[in-house]
């Protein structure tokens, strides 16, 4: 009886507290919208003729981004104003191209969305003369069905993407969320992540824009590590700077348990895909584990690297003068930061041996596009024997 009441307390608590939090949850919701309807309301009742003639500003509270839009049609700029506003984007708007680029010149803007038939100075030359003042704002074209392949021609003066008019609500705020999406992932990619030495009291960072390199393990220039246990034997994984540099892992092929491996002979592969990357060992010895778990927790791979995702296990046969070949602590800091520089040069002439990027790409598909070339960017700057 005393289980039941005990089961029945924890199950009411729990109903209790999802269901305050789903109530917190709305009242925010409807609190951010107010806010959002109020400057909504504010910002089209405010002058801005001293920046451009036709500007209207609505600025709200942590936008998600701040837009610039172009259309000569004022009803189509009504419509982007309420819809990204109550979405939670700040939003300028202007009705030609000429005073978009004066907003360009004196303001700080995510996208610029524009029209691509107005009359004047058409989208077309808003998105070259855009790119060529603020090439670190994305332009996205509005554009309707007879103009469809004249937006898609703008994509190669760098336009984004395009969204067709007429559209829904709903449409137009997953579009601009996908974009928001690729932009902050590419903002990622060109970041160079930043190398952090582990220790008992500082820990492993979780953020895909830190390479975490622990102090008690060797590491080759391969990017396998090797940790040697109490017990002689000697751990081998792949590294911090594999999984941030390459992504998830769709499957992994490990060693004959009590294989005798010649250093640099392959080890274990890992795949994604079509692509397979054999990995050479950083020792030489016999295979005396294998952690099979991986097969069905690959996660742990990127998870717990150091912990969690070691591969297998060898009885070293020459430990003493191997190691000497592999990196570790401190020294391996300023090795790691010159690594990074290098995949990124790898992966950025990938990038243009590949070409321009398709039209219309979703954001997983532009991002599987860029993890393939990673792939590919690595197998051949790491993994291939270069001739001395």
């Amino acid at each position: 009886m005393v289980v039941v009441l005990v089961l029945l307390t924890v199950v009411v608590f729990f109903l209790v507290d999802l269901a305050l939090r789903v109530s917190l949850r709305k009242i925010e919701e409807s609190r951010q919208r107010a806010q959002r309807e109020r400057a909504l309301d504010l910002g089209l009742k405010l002058e801005f003729t001293d920046e451009a003639r036709s500007l209207k500003r609505v600025s709200v509270e942590k936008p998600k981004a701040r837009i610039l839009a172009i259309d000569d049609e004022a009803v189509v700029l009504d419509s982007f104003r309420k819809i990204l506003v109550l979405a939670g984007y700040s939003v300028d708007t202007v009705e030609t191209g000429p005073e978009a680029l004066g907003l360009l010149r004196k303001n700080d803007y995510d996208f610029v969305f524009t029209d691509l038939k107005m009359p004047g100075m058409d989208g077309l030359d808003v998105t070259k003369a855009s790119k060529h003042l603020r090439p670190d704002i994305d332009v996205a074209m509005i554009t309707g069905y007879a103009t469809i392949e004249s937006a898609v021609e703008a994509m190669k003066y760098g336009a984004m993407d395009y969204v067709q008019k007429p559209f829904t609500e709903d449409e137009l705020i997953d579009f601009t969320e996908q974009l928001v999406i690729r932009r902050q992932d590419r903002i990622e990619r060109l970041t160079p992540p930043k190398v952090r030495l582990v220790t008992a009291s500082s820990g492993e960072s979780e953020s895909e824009q830190v390479v975490n390199v622990p102090g008690g393990v060797f590491v080759s220039p391969q990017h396998t590590w090797a940790s040697v246990e109490i017990n002689g034997e000697v751990e081998i994984g792949l590294d911090d700077f594999i999984h941030k540099s390459l992504g998830p892992t769709d499957d992994i092929s490990f060693p004959e348990l009590g294989a005798e491996i010649a250093k640099g002979a392959p080890l274990f592969t890992i795949s994604r895909g079509p692509i397979s990357l054999p990995f050479p060992s950083p020792l030489s010895g016999k295979i005396t584990r294998v952690n099979h778990d991986l097969a069905y927790h690959l996660d742990l791979l990127r998870r717990r690297p150091y912990r969690l995702g070691w591969i297998c296990a060898l009885e070293p046969a020459h430990l003493s003068s191997e190691l000497t070949e592999l990196t570790i602590g401190c020294d391996a800091v300023p090795w790691y930061e010159r690594e990074i520089a290098r995949m990124r040069a790898a992966a950025r002439a990938m990038e243009q041996q590949d070409g321009a990027t398709p039209a219309n790409l979703s954001a997983s598909q532009e991002q599987s596009r860029s993890t393939d070339r990673a792939w590919a960017a690595f197998a051949q700057e790491f993994l291939t024997t270069r001739a001395a």
